[in-house]
C-alpha cells in the first residue's frame, strides 16, 4: 500500500510554492529530534525506524492519489506532474532502532532535495512518535518487572494497525510476547493467549470449561481462574490438570495480597511449578508494587499501547542545513522561536562511556554533511568502549537504497538484542520511575 497520503496537506502545498520559487531542488538537511523527555522519564528509546524504511520505500503517488489530488484542488499541475514522478533519491541517517535517546539527540536526518525530504515528515513523525512512546514506556516496565516476562495484550485499546506498531515496539523494548497475531506474522515476534471470562462463562460450570481447554490446549495451558470465586477455582484448575498445570492468570483483585494467597494455596495442592501471571490494568507503577510478591509474569494492555500517560514522543523534524547559492557549503538554519529554538547544522551522536557505563551523550554538529562518520552496523553496545565514545549515527539509507538490515522481522531481532545491550550501560538511577531530569545530559560539540 502506498503511504503518499499518510502526509498533511501543507507538505505538498509547500512543494508547489516552493517548485514555484525555484528552491524545490536546493540540496537540504533535515533533524528529527525532540527538546524533551515526556513525561518526565529519565531515557526515551528509539522505536519504529524499520517501519519508516518502509514507509519511504512505498512513498509513491499513483494514479488514485494523483487523481484524487486534482479532482480536489490540491495542488496544480506541475507539482502533480512532479509527485508522480516522486522517488526518494536521498540518504537517511539515525540513530539505531532499539537505541537509547535524550533531549536533542539527532535521532534521524534526512538528507535530500527540498521537495523530497519535507514530503516525508508526517509519515516519518507518525511512526516514530507512537513507536517511540508505545517502546519508551515498555523500557520502563520491563526494568520494573526485574527479569520477569511481560506480554503486551493492548489490540483492543487501540487502533488496528496502531496495534501491530505497539506490539512491535514493545518488543524490541524487552516484552516477550504479544497477543496480536498480525504482529506475530508480520514481524516475527511470539504470540501467545489461551482463554478469557467469556469461555468459562459459556460453559455451564467452572469445572467444564476448565477440561474442555485442557483438553484442547494440555496440562501446560494457563487457566483463568477469577470468573466467579478464586479459591474455589484453584482447587478445581489442580483437581482437573493435575499438578502440572502450566499456569493461572489473576486479572481482578488485590494484586498483592491475592497473588500471595493463590501462590500458597497452589502450593499446598503440590502444583509448585504452577505459574502466576497477572493482568490487571498493570503499569510501571503497579508492576514496581508487586516486585516483592510471588508473580512469575505479567501481560500489560492499555498502558504500554498508550504509552502510560505519554502517547506520543514529541518529535519534530526541521530543516537544519541547505546549500548555499553561491557555494557547495551547507549553511546551517534553525528556529529562532521562544522556548522552541533549534540548532542549525547536520548532526551526528556518540555516547561517552566510562568502564562501560554511560555518562553522557554527544552531539556533534558537522560542517560537511556528505562526511558524516558512522557508526558501523556491528559495533556494539555491549560495554566494551570503557573510557572511550560509541558512535551511535548509522546509514540508514544511501542515494535511496534502503539498507535492509533495518526492516522486517530481522531488523525487529536486530533492534531487540541492541536494545538490551544499550539499557545495560545505563546508570541504576535511571530506573526510577518518579518524575526526574534525563539520566544523561546532552552536551553539543
Amino acid at each position: 500500500m502506498t503511504t503518499a497520503l499518510l502526509t498533511d496537506r501543507y507538505e505538498l502545498t509547500m512543494i508547489e510554492a516552493a517548485l514555484r520559487s525555484g528552491r524545490a531542488h536546493r540540496p537540504c538537511v533535515f533533524e528529527v529530534f525532540g527538546r524533551r523527555l515526556p513525561g518526565g522519564r529519565r531515557f526515551g528509546v528509539v522505536a519504529g525506524t524499520g517501519r519508516v524504511l518502509d514507509a519511504i520505500a512505498d512513498f509513491r503517488f499513483g494514479t488514485d492519489e494523483l487523481d484524487w489530488l486534482s479532482d480536489n484542488g490540491v495542488v496544480d499541475e506541475a507539482t502533480l506532474q512532479y509527485l508522480a514522478d516522486y522517488r526518494f533519491t536521498g540518504s537517511v541517517h539515525g540513530y539505531r532502532e532499539g537505541e537509547l535517546y535524550f533531549p536533542n539527540s539527532p535521532l534521524l536526518t534526512v538528507t535530500g532535495t527540498f521537495a523530497e525530504a519535507v514530503v516525508l515528515e508526517t509519515v516519518v513523525l507518525s511512526i516514530l512518535n507512537h513507536d517511540t512512546a508505545v517502546a519508551t514506556a515498555a523500557a520502563r516496565m520491563v526494568a520494573a518487572a526485574d527479569g520477569r516476562p511481560l506480554a503486551e495484550m493492548g489490540s483492543r485499546r487501540t487502533g488496528e494497525e496502531a496495534a501491530v506498531a505497539a506490539a512491535r515496539a514493545a518488543y524490541i523494548a524487552g516484552f516477550s510476547a504479544t497477543s496480536n497475531l498480525e504482529a506475530g506474522r508480520r514481524w516475527g515476534i511470539p504470540t501467545m493467549g489461551t482463554a478469557a471470562h467469556s469461555f468459562t462463562l459459556l460453559h455451564d460450570s467452572e469445572e467444564e470449561a476448565f477440561r474442555a481447554q485442557v483438553e484442547s490446549l494440555g496440562a501446560g495451558t494457563t487457566l483463568l481462574v477469577d470468573t466467579y470465586d478464586v479459591r474455589a477455582a484453584i482447587e478445581t484448575a489442580v483437581r482437573v490438570a493435575g499438578p502440572s498445570l502450566g499456569a493461572v492468570r489473576l486479572d481482578s483483585g488485590d494484586l498483592p495480597e491475592l497473588v500471595r494467597e493463590v501462590r500458597a494455596q497452589l502450593d499446598s495442592l503440590g502444583a509448585t511449578g504452577t505459574r502466576i501471571t497477572v493482568t490487571n490494568d498493570l503499569d510501571e507503577h503497579t508492576i514496581a508494587a508487586l516486585r516483592g510478591a510471588p508473580v512469575d509474569s505479567f501481560g500489560v494492555g492499555t498502558a504500554v499501547v498508550t504509552g502510560s500517560g505519554s502517547p506520543a514522543a514529541g518529535f519534530v523534524y526541521k530543516l537544519v542545513a541547505h546549500r548555499g547559492d553561491a557555494s557547495e557549503q551547507w549553511m546551517p538554519v534553525a528556529k529562532k522561536s521562544p522556548e522552541k529554538v533549534s540548532l542549525g547544522g547536520a548532526k551526528r551522536g556518540e555516547r561517552l562511556l566510562h568502564d562501560g557505563r554511560a555518562l553522557a551523550e554527544h552531539v556533534l554538529v558537522d560542517d560537511d554533511r556528505d562526511g558524516v562518520p558512522e557508526a558501523d552496523e556491528g559495533t556494539p553496545a555491549d560495554g566494551s568502549h570503557g573510557g572511550t565514545v560509541r558512535p551511535l549515527t548509522v546509514a540508514l539509507v544511501r542515494d535511496g537504497e534502503i539498507d535492509e538490515r533495518w526492516v522486517g522481522p530481522e531488523g525487529v531481532r536486530r533492534a531487540r538484542v541492541h536494545h538490551a545491550a544499550a539499557v545495560a550501560e545505563l546508570p541504576l538511577e535511571a530506573f526510577r520511575l518518579g518524575r526526574g531530569e534525563p539520566v544523561l545530559p546532552t552536551v553539543v560539540r
